[in-house]
């Protein structure tokens, strides 16, 4: 009987000394401006993909798109870290053949067009650490607007009879960036 009373007295003891030694885990509040991802084809139900970008999503919150990407200078697009660009297989930006793997993407915003970089430098925070050495393709694209301003900038592809095309959105702004099979 003394044995057993040892034995449930340690398993108590030690049971009391785990819950003194354990905490709960310190998470980090919502992000907010959260990381997201689109693809192409978009169907779920598919899943042998042509391009994907990851990047994070910031909100206006009634600043100007201007104060946030600006003019003439190279920006993220997006927030937070550069941008993440899957080719699942070759294709190209304007005529630059773009071999298939992951790459950073950038972007010069400018009021006519804006210039889009795939860049191969991987896991840079923001464009602070951009090199133009390290581009792999660039193509200058035109800059549209449209009536419906978009809060949180987005990013959305669409397949086109030569490939897919991804659409940049930010308030009134929307850009077309062209990708080609061929």
């Amino acid at each position: 009987m003394k044995k057993q009373t040892f034995i449930a007295l340690l398993s108590f003891v030690l049971f009391i000394s785990f819950l003194g030694t354990t905490h709960a885990q310190d998470f980090k509040k919502l992000d907010v401006s959260p990381m997201d991802a689109a693809t192409y084809p978009s169907d779920y139900k598919n899943s042998i993909k042509e391009i994907k970008i990851v990047y994070s999503r910031p909100q206006l919150k009634g600043r100007e798109l201007s104060s946030l990407a600006k003019d003439g200078e190279v920006w993220r697009t997006g927030a937070n870290e550069a941008c993440e660009l899957t080719l699942y297989k070759d294709m190209k930006l304007g005529d630059t053949m773009v071999k298939a793997g992951t790459y950073s993407f950038y972007t010069i915003p400018g009021e006519n067009e804006w210039t889009a970089i795939i860049n191969k430098d991987l896991n840079t925070w923001g464009s602070y650490f951009y090199n133009e050495a390290n581009d792999v393709a660039r193509l200058n694209v035109p800059v549209t607007t449209d009536e419906d301003s978009l809060e949180a900038f987005s990013i959305a592809f669409e397949g086109t009879e030569s490939g897919v095309k991804m659409h940049l959105g930010w308030g009134n702004k929307r850009i077309a960036v062209p990708f080609t099979d061929k």
